[in-house]
């Protein structure tokens, strides 16, 4: 019922910044009623938790991202925002957009980042 297009990765220099963008649609989807994440997997690393913004508009951010992150959430474009701050090469993986909105839950098919030294 979901579709989501995640955008915005490319290389960037160690300390620069990126935004990435995951555009979700559906006939029946409704950005305010879903809860979003973004995910990382790095090579030979398990997928993990990068921030999450709730319906309500909470947000958790993993430990890692020490107050360089922000996630935001435009519901009336059904667009999620990672704004990604003072990046360091440790970042450099494949960002996944996932969406939780019961009963389904749907992951976008990512967009590389990469941070160089």
């Amino acid at each position: 019922q979901v579709h989501l297009v995640e955008s915005g990765g490319g290389m960037v220099q160690a300390g620069g910044s990126l935004r990435l963008s995951c555009a979700a649609s559906g006939r029946t989807f409704s950005l305010s009623r879903s809860a979003i994440g973004w995910y990382r997997q790095a090579p030979g690393k398990q997928r993990e938790l990068v921030a999450r913004i709730t319906t309500a508009g909470s947000t958790n951010y993993a430990d890692f991202v020490n107050g360089r992150f922000t996630i935001s959430r435009d519901n009336a474009q059904n667009t999620v925002y990672l704004q990604m701050n003072s990046l360091n090469p440790e970042d450099t993986a494949v960002y996944y957009c996932k969406s939780d909105s019961f009963p389904f839950t749907t992951w976008g098919q990512g967009t590389q980042v990469t941070v160089s030294s």
